[in-house]
Order: structure tokens, then sequence, then C-alpha cells
């Protein structure tokens, strides 16, 4: 009698656990595709052999360039972050977060500058206007679709887009409109969602880009080929779900072989990058793993420079914190092999972070925040980032 009732606990236990499993949605965690072997290679410096895996950062090679102020300091909207670029109506274009002394307080709404050659920036202009009452804006990039513009903007409720209730958390979209020269009223993309980075076309054409929801957890967004609200959003991985690792602030990019891979900033307190991969176009990946390219808890960014040639830029010295911005190339989008250091013109023990970069007109232009207070850019020609990786 004991070893049936044992049994019938068992059946509806597993009855129990199906049921729920049904009824998650498109939400819940999905498997991964596989496991990577921790301490994935990321970076081998070719330059450095005998480094013994330590990054000689006093010794590396420094890219200059033309540094300009988009956004100067503000007495009352000091708080500026959240930088990105795009070109379009040939005119350079920085759209970023600024709002009051903390981060993401309420009040806080999105800006915009144009310029001609990326050194000149035009007076700043609000994207969306004021937000509502209680509500603030976080810049979240321009989004080049069937060749319209649209600004991509993440509204939140209180203090902080994260870890509460009620946060009524939600990406929009608002179309710069060339006849008014104006943006449109703002229109929803996804619920509960903040992207990284505006969404990429996958091979198959559809749209992909990251999504966080209000809890941290990391999905991903495919579709947008019918309308900017079509979306399917898959689970990645759960803020909590790997022990030593939380996931924030992702960029991905498609490899040559045909896989996805995309790169994370660890909040656990690694400082280094981790890497999943999707041999699917984002269906599903693999669990992130460490690898060996370090990194201080902050934002990084990659894009392709040409065909053969891949940066990423990153505050890659933890021992530097946020006070210096690198750049590495990669000529097969899996190994970065030289690293050097952009020229920033320091002061003194400012911090930069948050970069962002396009490719036009033969030059990388890289824009970030200094002490979260004003917005720079910083205009590199091509030759000297080619050359890295040759």
């Amino acid at each position: 009698m004991k070893s049936n009732l044992g049994t019938s606990k068992i059946l509806l236990v597993g009855i129990l656990c199906a049921f729920a499993a049904s009824t998650r949605g498109s939400d819940a965690p999905r498997p991964h595709a596989g496991k990577e072997p921790p301490g994935l290679r990321m970076l081998d410096l070719v330059d450095f052999p005998d480094a013994n895996g330590k990054i000689p950062f006093a010794h590396l090679p420094q890219l200059s360039g033309d540094r300009a102020i988009v956004s100067r300091a503000d007495p009352l909207l000091k708080f500026q972050l959240h930088s990105y670029l795009a070109f379009h109506e040939g005119l350079y274009w920085c759209m970023w977060s600024q709002g009051p002394p903390v981060e993401d307080e309420p009040g806080q709404e999105v800006r915009y500058a144009t310029s001609v050659d990326g050194l000149s920036w035009s007076e700043a202009r609000s994207v969306a206007g004021p937000p509502p009452s209680g509500y603030g804006f976080i810049a979240r990039g321009f989004w080049i679709r069937d060749g319209r513009m649209l600004a991509l903007v993440a509204r939140y409720k209180g203090r902080g887009a994260f870890n509460r209730r009620g946060k009524e958390l939600e990406l929009q979209a608002l179309e710069w409109e060339p006849g008014t020269k104006q943006w449109s009223p703002p229109r929803r993309v996804f619920p509960d969602a903040i992207n990284n980075f505006p969404p990429e076309k996958l091979p198959n054409g559809e749209w992909l880009m990251s999504r966080r929801d209000s809890r941290l957890d990391v999905h991903v967004l495919i579709g947008g080929r019918k309308a900017i609200d079509d979306w399917v959003s898959l689970a990645v991985v759960g803020r909590h779900e790997l022990e030593g690792f939380v996931p924030d602030e992702p960029v991905w990019w498609s490899l040559p072989d045909g896989r996805l891979t995309s790169v994370y900033r660890d909040n656990s307190g690694s400082s280094w990058l981790f890497r999943s991969f999707s041999t699917d176009n984002g269906r599903t990946w693999t669990r992130p793993a460490q690898t060996n390219f370090p990194a201080s808890p902050s934002k990084i960014f990659s894009l392709a420079i040409d065909d053969r040639c891949r940066a990423l830029i990153s505050n890659a010295n933890p021992a530097a914190e946020r006070r210096r911005l690198y750049l590495a190339t990669t000529p097969d989008g899996l190994t970065f092999t030289r690293l050097a250091q952009l020229q920033l013109s320091w002061m003194g023990i400012s911090s930069v972070q948050y970069p962002h970069a396009i490719v036009h007109d033969g030059h990388l232009l890289v824009t970030y925040s200094r002490n979260k207070g004003a917005i720079e850019a910083f205009k590199i020609p091509l030759a000297p980032v080619l050359a890295m990786c040759r």
C-alpha cells in the first residue's frame, strides 16, 4: 500500500510539472542548445605571444583621432549616458539619455543632435519630449528599417527600470518624419522589454535584438519584418540561472560559418566577458561560458569594420575600471588578435564608458559618456583599425 501511494505521488508531481511547463508561454526558459567548454579562447594577442596570458596594457599601441563634444555637462540635467549613433539623410545622428543627477530617475528623457562631419554637433533637442509625471525614458538606439529611421526608447515608471513590480517597462519607437522634421508619437514595440542595441538583420531576413525584462532575465526578440511590434520572444538565460554569472547588456553578431555569437557583460564580479552561440538563427543558445577576454563591469559594443575585420570596444582593463576604452580586432569574428587603447585626451581620473560606433566615409566614429555627465565623439581613420586585422 505504501508503495502504491508513493507511486501515485510521483505521478501527480509529474503531471503538475508538465502542466506548469505547458502554460509558461514564449518567455519560459528554453533548453539550451548545448554546453561550451569553460575558458573559451576569445583573446589571443599576436603581438604579445610571451605575455603568459597577461595583457601588457601599458605597452599597447594607441589609436589617435579627433575628439568632439556632442553634449556638454548640464547644471540641471546632469546625468548623460546610453549614447548611440547612426548615419541617415546625409547626417550623423546621436541620441542619449539625459536626466536628473542620479541615473534613471523619473524625469529622465532622450535627446538627440546631428552633425555633418561627426565633430561639430547641433544643439540638443528632445526625441520624445518630457516623460509623463513619475516616468522616465532610456535611449535605446536608432533602427533604420526600410529606409526609415526609428528612435527606440524604453519607458519605465518610478526610479530605475528593473527589479521591482509595477515598472511598466515598455520598448517604444518614434519615427523621424523628414517632411516636418519631427518625431512621431511613440508606438509600442514590445512590453516588459529593454533592448541593448537596435535590431540587426539575420541571414534569413528577420530582425533580432536582445531583450531584458524587468527581472533582468535575458531573451532575444526575433521578427520585426511585418511590423515594428511583430516579435517572438525566446528566453536565453535567467539572471540567477547560472552560478557565478549575472548576464547583462549582450551584443550579438553573425559568424562566417553561419552561427551567431552573443557576448555578455558579467555583473557577478568575475571581470571576464562571457559568450554563447546559436546554430539556428537565434532560436536556441549554448549556455554562456566564461572567456579569457578581461573586462570591467561596463557595457561593450562590437561592429563590423569590413567583411574581413570586426572590432570590439570595451573597458578591457579591470585595473583601470572605466577610465580607459580599448578597441580589439578579429579577422574571423571568434578570436581577437590585436588590442589598442583609444587616445581620448584623458582629463584627470575621469571615466569613459558605454561606447557605440559606426563606420562611414573612411572613418570609425565612436561615441561614449565621460563621467556620466557629458557625451563625446571620437573620429578615427579606418586605415590603422584595418591594419590591426591584417
